[in-house]
């Protein structure tokens, strides 16, 4: 429990802005700081009263944003000021104008890109959340400070979460892990990236999280050795060609340890890659980037003069760069005791760029030099935020296929090198070009070889687009792209393509209500789109423009009007058939398909039904969350489901919490996947198991057999996780069977 002292929190308050004010001078050498000085006493009269969760005074915040955008991000003065007044705006009296007098326009126009919005309704959309983000973005568009200093605060809230309620954690962390830890590594921020990521889950999965970090802990010693006896060979040869460098040792994150455990199906023990190292030359300033990659040659001849390296395991980012400006050559080699080692060489350039991203990018790029692949990433944003559509979620969706964290290089039919994610089709080639290049497109050449327009592309194609004067975009465009250019155009054109239909269809309705000499007024044709069951007029014109409604339509509905009156056939304008309930037969027994009595719900849900949601399936001892979706059903799902982590991201006002009881009346369906030796009875004794010493239902049991090794799932019911657990540690016990997981 937080004890209020006056005292010592004035001097807690000193010691962290002395703390900050080193910060920022260790990156710039400045001697004023008075109006650093100023924003600091703004900060400490507007928050004076004011308290964070824990209790610490709300100061503490703001003075810690401001540091690690000194410190983490070297950024300047301007940056630390609205680190400092960030909160300033949304959370006092002080108004915009307040700002601007005090200080100036720019720092105004941050301020304002980092406050959130007011005054938005809990309506599910658009959610909170992406309005929130759209606007930061929207700032973007005119200095990426404003993410900077955004993730910056998210960084220390996430830092600072232990104080908040477990649903507040829940929907922060998901919102972390959803948006602002790509967007960080999107802007080259991998310390901060990794950080987050790991924070994210800390909350999610609390238990991967505590036993992973344990894991790395008890092991530090044997690494320590081992790292020790690695790099003195090559410690020792630099120091003997008189090369100025810095050898360390990176640890990977808990959270890429455990994406590597789920990818590969493996324990921590046989994660071969839990730290990497890490090679930084002192180049002179002066070096051109040739002598650079040179310099970084030369070291990789040195490395692998004592170890062998794995050849398809060299990355060379230093020829090609990625998309945000990380340069590095990596390399993995195979060490003394027989494990693989990952080396990374780099300049000291390039290693500050790799951690403070942004901002070191725009400290070494060259006057006049051609824009970096960040600069083209800005610049596409940009370009999104100008034609997104006023649905925020929409944008949020096309935004969030920006953050990709692989690329693949294309070439054109010149030569030129183009960067797009992975997954990228021709279509996307064709709009990364130019959006009038794709609306004509219609096939390609990759490799001088015809394919269409939905043919993956890889690293190292040359494409050629085919183009004609005749073709228009359609529909399942949008099925065969990957990037938010092109989905966004896709949908623009679509939208300027249904507007001119929806005028040429009042047209030919019109001449058809003269053909069979009936009133072209609007309520005539209001009756016939009620009729057709249509949402708004502009629907029935494109449906006309279509020809999926003509002339019989239009005599079949005077008929009935012949027949009983306009009454019989008017509907209610705009109603939508109600969205078909989560369909469970066949996933959950009977007696729980509705509503499982075991499930304890918290909150006012009176007039609300639940169910367990079929992407996660929940059981009796998994952590859970509820989420209401816009049925007025509140669907179950584990806290580390992918799909709820993106609600959450997206609708965090729609989290309930939820809770397990201990009653056992109740199966659940799951599965586990099983991989062995195949073998005579191999299936036998795995039902043996499950059926007669476990006494537990199954409802299938698929497996295949491929060169000696046998690999199925099987679905059972089970009460609880504990009998789940129980299952499979028997299962591994049945002599050949080499894994056994649970299937998500």
């Amino acid at each position: 429990m937080y004890e209020v002292n006056p005292e010592a929190e004035r001097k807690e308050i000193i010691r962290r802005y002395r703390n900050l004010i080193r910060a920022w001078k260790s990156n710039i050498n400045v001697k004023d700081e008075r109006i650093i000085r100023k924003a600091f006493n703004l900060a400490l009269e507007a928050h004076k009263d004011m308290r964070r969760k824990s209790g610490e005074p709300y100061i503490y915040h703001p003075i810690e944003v401001a540091r690690i955008v000194a410190g983490d991000l070297g950024l300047g003065e301007t940056s630390i000021i609205c680190a400092l007044l960030h909160d300033v705006v949304e959370d006092t009296e002080y108004t915009l104008d307040d700002i601007r007098t005090m200080f100036n326009d720019k720092i105004a126009q941050i301020t304002d890109g980092l406050t959130k919005i007011k005054g938005i309704t809990d309506d599910p959309s658009p959610s909170r959340q992406a309005e929130n983000f759209k606007k930061i973005l929207l700032t973007l568009s005119i200095d990426v400070r404003v993410i900077l200093i955004k993730l910056a605060d998210r960084l220390h809230n996430m830092r600072t979460l232990d104080s908040m309620p477990p649903e507040k954690q829940l929907k922060i962390a998901s919102e972390t892990s959803f948006l602002y830890a790509p967007l960080a590594h999107r802007l080259g921020l991998y310390a901060i990236k990794s950080e987050l990521e790991d924070l994210a889950l800390k909350y999610t999965e609390p238990e991967i999280y505590n036993t992973l970090s344990e894991k790395l802990k008890s092991s530090e010693l044997e690494r320590h050795r081992f790292i020790s006896k690695f790099i003195y060979p090559i410690k020792k040869e630099l120091a003997d060609k008189g090369i100025n460098a810095e050898i360390i040792s990176r640890e990977k994150s808990i959270f890429s340890i455990w994406k590597k455990m789920q990818t590969k199906e493996i324990p921590f023990e046989e994660v071969y890659d839990i730290f990497a190292i890490r090679i930084v030359l002192d180049t002179p300033f002066s070096y051109s980037k040739d002598q650079e990659k040179d310099a970084c040659w030369q070291i990789y001849t040195i490395v692998t003069k004592f170890y062998s390296p794995k050849h398809n395991r060299l990355r060379d980012w230093i020829s090609t760069p990625k998309a945000n400006g990380y340069e590095s050559l990596h390399t993995t080699v195979m060490s003394h005791t027989g494990r693989w080692v990952e080396v990374q060489i780099r300049t000291r350039r390039m290693d500050e760029i790799a951690e403070k991203g942004w901002a070191a990018h725009w400290k070494y790029k060259e006057a006049g030099s051609t824009d970096s692949g960040l600069d083209k990433w800005l610049n596409r944003i940009r370009e999104l935020l100008q034609s997104s559509e006023s649905n925020a979620l929409d944008f949020l969706d096309d935004f969030k296929l920006n953050l990709f964290s692989e690329e693949i290089f294309i070439f054109t039919p010149k030569g030129d090198l183009r960067t797009l994610p992975s997954n990228s089709t021709a279509l996307d080639f064709a709009y990364s070009i130019h959006s009038q290049i794709g609306n004509k497109c219609i096939g390609a050449k990759v490799n001088h070889k015809l394919v269409p327009l939905s043919y993956l592309l890889h690293s190292g194609d040359q494409v050629e687009i085919i183009t004609s004067k005749n073709q228009k975009p359609k529909e399942n465009w949008i099925d065969y792209v990957a990037t938010a250019r092109a989905k966004s155009k896709i949908k623009e054109a679509l939208r300027e393509e249904k507007k001119l239909q929806i005028s040429a269809g009042k047209e030919i309705l019109e001449r058809i209500f003269n053909e069979l000499h009936l009133e072209f007024i609007k309520s005539n044709i209001t009756r016939f789109q009620e009729y057709n069951h249509l949402s708004t007029i502009s629907d029935l014109y494109y449906k006309v423009a279509m020809s999926e409604i003509g002339i019989k339509e239009l005599k079949s509905c005077c008929h009935e009007h012949d027949r009983s009156g306009w009454l019989s056939y008017i509907r209610l304008p705009f109603s939508k058939s109600k969205p078909a309930d989560q369909d469970t037969s066949g996933i959950l027994p009977a007696k729980i398909a509705g509503k499982p009595e075991d499930l304890l719900l918290k909150g006012n849900l009176d007039k609300l039904e639940y169910k367990i949601a079929t992407c996660c399936n929940p059981i009796p001892g998994d952590d859970v969350i509820g989420i209401v979706e816009t049925n007025h059903f509140i669907n179950i799902h584990r806290t580390n489901c992918q799909q709820a982590i993106q609600l959450m991201a997206r609708y965090g006002n729609r989290i309930v919490k939820a809770k397990w009881t201990q009653q056992q009346s109740i199966s659940f369906l799951t599965g586990i996947k099983i991989t062995g030796i195949d073998k005579l009875g191999f299936i036998n004794d795995i039902t043996k198991v499950i059926t007669e010493n476990l006494k537990l239902n199954m409802r299938s049991i698929h497996f295949d057999s491929h060169d000696g090794v046998t690999e199925g799932v099987v679905m059972l019911y089970v009460n609880n996780t504990k009998e789940l657990n129980d299952v499979i540690l028997s299962i591994k016990k049945i002599n050949g069977i080499s894994k056994v997981v649970r299937v998500n």
